[in-house]
């Protein structure tokens, strides 16, 4: 899973490779935005947490990873 942060007031997204699903994180998002402390918790594949203030966040984007094919094929 590959997840696309947008800060505010920073030229460059974040980009996180994750395990968790997209329910999962659509879940964080939605729990950072409603909670006082606003603070987004993300685990990526390493097991690294990237933690974004929610009042920061400028968008979310959740793609699912798709393995492309390279070469030539017969068919």
């Amino acid at each position: 899973m590959e997840v696309k942060i947008g800060v505010q007031f920073a030229p460059r997204e974040l980009v996180v490779g994750s395990a968790q699903t997209p329910g999962d994180i659509a879940a964080a998002v939605s729990a950072a935005l409603a909670s006082e402390s606003g603070v987004l918790t993300l685990f990526d594949d390493k097991g690294r947490q990237v933690i974004v203030p929610a009042s920061k966040l400028a968008y979310v984007e959740i793609d699912e990873s798709v393995v492309r094919k390279v070469g030539f094929t017969a068919s």
